[in-house]
């Protein structure tokens, strides 16, 4: 079997996204861009190349894969293309692919009929689809209609045999391109076409995120928790984070805020993880009088780990004192603060049991929440 390399080209600033990092960096459904993009082409050999300055950001996405160190690239694409083939030119693979940081999306079958087109001879390779849409171009003050019979999109990754893609590079470096094949195209060589995929989108503006995270169909969990505490002596209770006066307060071996007790174990749950007891035992005097934040806070970088967002939480204080609703807006926003998230993904609400039940005769306060997170 001919030996193959993969090389994604991960050196641009992503600015047109107008998000914080270069868009290769930014998760995707809770997992960083270019991950994902590494993961596409597991059991290959790839080799990564960034821009200057980017080591920390490669390091943070790809904390954990095996991989060669990353190439730094140059001022364009063209050129960290070169450097990345220059880095690959001591292994001196049969044949490279080539491929965009931000196409995390291309699917093995795409790969694979890469691969054969240059097992079967072709200089290069590369995907492309029929053009499907109405195109104008803009004409002076007026637009004139172009015909698309013939047209086509080119997608990465192209594939090439290394010695001759790389020749190409170094002979053409000064004839600014847009892609590798049409600087193949330059050197003569003989490049077939295979059927791209309408899911393997290159991720270019904010909106893109958005729709390639539903075209991942992500794994959508949902779980419930629910928690109890009896009154006890006190002038004060924590509900949701937020300190609030009363005649009583609540016993528990923490500080006994329901809420956040219960929207922990929904987010336990969602991710397997069992319940607030197996990770906060109430035999452990670590805990004695914790600050229930710190639990949810935990809760939450499981789901982190896990490459889960958390898309909402819901909880329902059960109790006919204190009123909660002059807390109301104070709760969701600490909860969003400690579960990193905006407010408007949180939701307290408050009923009573017409004075029935233990909550009815003011004997303590329940709580039940729900969670629902996205895993990658």
């Amino acid at each position: 079997m001919p030996r193959l390399a993969v090389l994604i080209v991960a050196a641009g600033k992503g600015e047109r996204t107008g998000l914080g990092l270069p868009k290769q960096y930014e998760k995707l459904a809770g997992v960083p861009m270019l991950r994902r993009t590494v993961a596409a082409f597991a059991g290959y050999p790839v080799q990564v190349v960034i821009g200057p300055g980017q080591q920390e950001m490669v390091a943070a996405a790809l904390k954990g894969v095996t991989l060669p160190p990353p190439v730094v690239g140059g001022a364009t694409r063209q050129e960290s293309v070169r450097l990345g083939l220059e880095a690959l030119a001591g292994e001196a693979p049969d044949f490279v692919l080539i491929h965009d940081a931000a196409r995390p999306l291309v699917s093995r079958k795409v790969i694979a009929d890469i691969v054969a087109a240059l097992e079967n001879g072709a200089d290069g390779a590369l995907p492309m689809l029929a053009v499907a849409d109405t195109l104008r171009r803009r004409d002076g003050t007026g637009w004139t209609l172009v015909p698309r019979e013939g047209l086509y999109r080119a997608q990465t990754p192209q594939g090439f045999a290394f010695g001759k893609i790389l020749a190409a590079h170094r002979t053409h470096a000064a004839n600014e391109v847009t892609d590798d094949v049409a600087l193949a195209e330059l050197a003569g060589l003989t490049v077939e076409m295979v059927e791209g995929e309408e899911k393997n989108i290159k991720v270019t503006r904010k909106e893109d995120f958005a729709l390639a995270e539903s075209l991942l169909g992500a794994d959508v969990r949902t779980a419930t928790g629910y928690d109890v505490h009896k009154f006890t002596d006190g002038d004060h209770i924590w509900l949701c984070g937020i300190k609030v006066p009363h005649s009583h307060g609540l016993e528990g071996h923490s500080d006994a805020d329901v809420g956040l007790h219960a929207i922990t174990d929904a987010l336990l749950g969602c991710i397997g993880e069992g319940d607030i007891g197996q990770h906060f035992p109430p035999t452990d005097e670590r805990w004695r009088g914790a600050a229930s934040w710190q639990f949810l806070d935990h809760a939450a970088s499981l789901v982190a780990a896990k490459g889960g967002v958390i898309n909402h939480v819901d909880v329902t204080l059960i109790c006919e004192r204190p009123k909660v609703g002059p807390h109301r807006d104070a709760m969701k926003a600490r909860i969003a603060e400690i579960l990193k998230i905006a407010s408007d993904r949180v939701s307290v609400k408050a009923t009573t049991t017409e004075g029935l039940g233990f909550t009815g005769r003011r004997e303590g306060i329940a709580a039940q929440a729900i969670a629902t997170v996205r895993l990658s």
